[in-house]
């Protein structure tokens, strides 16, 4: 006849209880690389490196599961911390620098036999928005008219009498050349026959214009 061994409760939860701290060490040991027994700053400092450089590397080139892999290992980065307080490591670990991801096309390399035109100046390319017919100048003025009753002509405080200017308005791209005929305060007044030649009807101001000196 065999007796049945009977474990009180007290003892059964003493079992379990060693049983489970036992497999949370394994476990630790297993998810972190490490284990109590051979833990010093070197190996843990070395740990946190890695994990750090593994979550830079998936924000720095993120996918659908880039999430969820950096919550995981921020758990571990935690626990890393904690026994490396616990160790008493003081040195300070960051994550290496991810390099940047390559270009889709990177740009050709250029051909010194063949090198890029220069600007034309008043070419829209080089970034004067002209006609090509002479210098840009006092970009960004807005053009208006002077009371005058004659012949096209122009006004200007910043050009001698005799300067040959062309006005583009860019809102209907009508032009006029004239020559400045009297000094103003402006880079460049129309005279009524001048502006009537460039406006748009019931306006007396061009916001969008373009000046060139011509001659």
């Amino acid at each position: 006849m065999y007796r049945r061994v009977r474990t009180t409760g007290r003892a059964r939860k003493l079992l379990i209880g060693v049983a489970a701290t036992a497999l949370l060490g394994t476990a630790l040991a297993v998810g972190t690389g490490m284990s109590n027994a051979g833990e010093n700053c070197n190996g843990l400092d070395t740990a946190l490196r890695n994990n750090l450089n593994f979550m830079a590397d998936q924000r720095a080139n993120p996918d659908a599961l880039s999430e969820a892999r950096i919550a995981n290992r921020q758990a571990v980065v935690d626990l890393i911390q904690q026994r490396r307080v616990t160790a008493g490591c003081t040195r300070q670990v960051n994550a290496d620098r991810p390099a940047p991801p390559a270009p889709a096309n990177p740009p050709a390399p250029a051909n010194p036999a063949n090198p890029p035109a220069a600007p034309v100046a008043g070419d829209p390319a080089a970034g004067g928005g002209g006609t090509g017919a002479g210098e840009v100048v006092c970009k960004g003025s807005t053009v208006t008219l002077f009371n005058e009753d004659a012949a096209p002509g122009a006004s200007s405080g910043t050009f001698p009498i005799g300067t040959q200017l062309k006005v583009t308005n860019l809102d209907n791209n009508k032009s006029t050349t004239v020559r400045v005929t009297s000094p103003s305060g402006s880079c460049v007044l129309l005279n009524n026959s001048a502006f009537e030649q460039v406006r748009e009807p019931g306006k007396f101001l061009i916001r969008r214009a373009v000046i060139e000196r011509v001659g």
